[in-house]
């Protein structure tokens, strides 16, 4: 088995209500809940860490497409979002992506482009069955 990532992310929360500390290769990333759920808002909560990752690899696949291609975008947007519906008495979570090139663009490379994006690795890890392996270590 080969990890994706060199060193496991890491994370510690202490007595300070829901404040964590990530622990990534390079730094640390403080997330939280927001005030309404009785954090303090230091940091993004799971869910907008969620999202974060998807913008992130959407904007980032686009970027390396658009370069091999030699093609001239200067910028990308992208904006996510999501929410929980009832179907089937099952309760899906729905994630909207929105993909904004200020250039104007013909029909084809938009095509294209959005293909690229749903192809994203983190897309196609969200679309994908996920299975979580959890071990409690003494």
């Amino acid at each position: 088995m080969k990890y994706i990532s060199e060193i496991p992310v890491k994370g510690t929360i202490g007595a300070q209500k829901y404040k964590t500390a990530i622990y990534w290769r390079n730094g640390v990333l403080i997330t939280d809940e927001p005030e309404k759920l009785g954090g303090k808002d230091l940091g993004p909560d799971p869910y907008t860490l969620l999202l974060s990752s998807l913008v992130a690899c959407t904007l980032a696949t686009l970027r390396m497409y658009i370069e091999h291609k030699g093609l001239v975008i200067l910028e990308i947007q992208v904006e996510a979002n999501m929410y929980h519906k009832i179907e089937n008495k099952e309760t899906i979570a729905q994630i909207e992506r929105k993909i904004t090139f200020p250039e104007q663009l013909d029909l084809e490379v938009q095509q294209r482009l959005l293909r690229v994006a749903e192809n994203c690795p983190i897309s196609k890890i969200l679309k994908g069955n996920i299975r979580i392996s959890t071990a409690l270590i003494k």
